[in-house]
């Protein structure tokens, strides 16, 4: 399974790699910039993303809204991993059309069974 990690942290990004990779089973894309995954997904279609909101360049919100947007990429699970966690936060990510919302810090031996509680109302899976 193909993921796309947008998200600024170098170490974040290092455990999310080792995590989905090792434990996850996943083919793991990550960039840093927000406008950048509009493009990374152009060329190569991902399973599912992992979302910051806090990003250079763009916003997760705007990239979720973006990708709901477009016909081409709507239907692309979309899940959220930041550190803004106020209810009202992810009230705004759900209704932009988000699969989920993991908050940060997280547990990374938790994370694979967290994110495909995400993934299976799509009848998707990672660590298999």
């Amino acid at each position: 399974m193909k993921v796309l990690i947008a998200e600024d942290d170098p170490d974040i990004q290092l455990i999310l790699r080792m995590v989905l990779t090792r434990m996850g089973k996943c083919d793991v894309r990550v960039t840093d910039q927000g406008e950048e995954i509009l493009k990374q997904i152009a060329l190569d279609r991902p399973d599912f993303i992992l979302l910051d909101v806090m990003l250079p360049g763009m916003s997760g919100y705007d990239i979720c809204k973006a990708l709901k947007g477009d016909a081409t990429s709507r239907d692309i699970p979309v899940i959220f991993l930041t550190a803004r966690s106020m209810p009202s936060e992810i009230k705004d990510a759900m209704a932009l059309g988000a699969l989920g919302y993991l908050s940060k810090p997280f547990d990374p031996m938790m994370l694979v069974s967290q994110i495909n509680d995400l993934l299976s109302p799509v009848g998707c899976s990672i660590g298999g």
